[in-house]
């Protein structure tokens, strides 16, 4: 009678490591692309939450800016038009005093600063100043965030935008245009919101 060998069935030691390190790699590849995943779903989230605050803010200076007036010492409306700061004056908070206004751009950080008037005798100190941060994500570079038109504007292309030294006797139209991302290193992310605003003052004035 032939004896016959009964063959062992199951996982030799060598096949249950190849089948731990091939889970492993396969657990630490999802691990990697939900990380990925994850981080490019804040950085679109930051990003939307940068654009929608600066939407806002941008609506806010529109307005300040539309209702520009002269200053509660007499002093003209409009203070400094640069391609990165805008200085005038306006009733911002609608309290029956003018407020010194200006939105300043220092490398990627727009910031907004106020000076309530004092008490006759009327000034504007400087000192008064209160200055907060709108963002801290502005990519416009070298590129101006401010830009200014007269009257003829759009007919007249070759006066505008105006040059720095026609800006405070000629402006009444004023653009802002913010650049914006989150991420500096990833420039096809960025956004750009423009607006334009008319001064009412000076137009009525002109």
């Amino acid at each position: 009678m032939k004896l016959t060998q009964a063959k062992e069935s199951g996982f030799t030691l060598i096949e249950i490591l190849i089948s731990v390190i091939l889970l492993t790699i396969l657990a630490g590849a999802v691990l990697s692309i939900q990380f990925i995943i994850s981080q490019n779903q804040v950085s679109v989230f930051q990003n939307y939450l940068t654009v929608e605050d600066s939407n806002s803010v941008v609506s806010i200076f529109a307005r300040e800016l539309r209702n520009a007036k002269e200053a509660d010492d007499g002093s003209f409306p409009l203070v400094t038009l640069s391609d990165q700061e805008i200085i005038f004056y306006s009733d911002y908070d609608f309290d029956g005093e003018v407020e010194r206004i200006r939105y300043t751009l220092t490398g990627t950080s727009l910031t907004k600063a106020t000076i309530e008037p004092t008490d006759p005798p009327i000034s504007y100190p400087v000192n008064s100043e209160s200055i907060k941060v709108i963002t801290n994500y502005v990519r416009n570079g070298a590129s101006p965030i401010f830009y200014y038109y007269n009257k003829d504007w759009p007919q007249d292309t070759i006066n505008n935008p105006l040059a720095l030294a026609s800006r405070l006797s000629d402006t009444q139209l004023v653009k802002i245009a913010l650049t914006l991302n989150t991420k500096a290193s990833d420039p096809v992310k960025d956004y750009t919101i423009e607006s334009f605003i008319q001064i009412r003052m000076v137009k009525e004035n002109d």
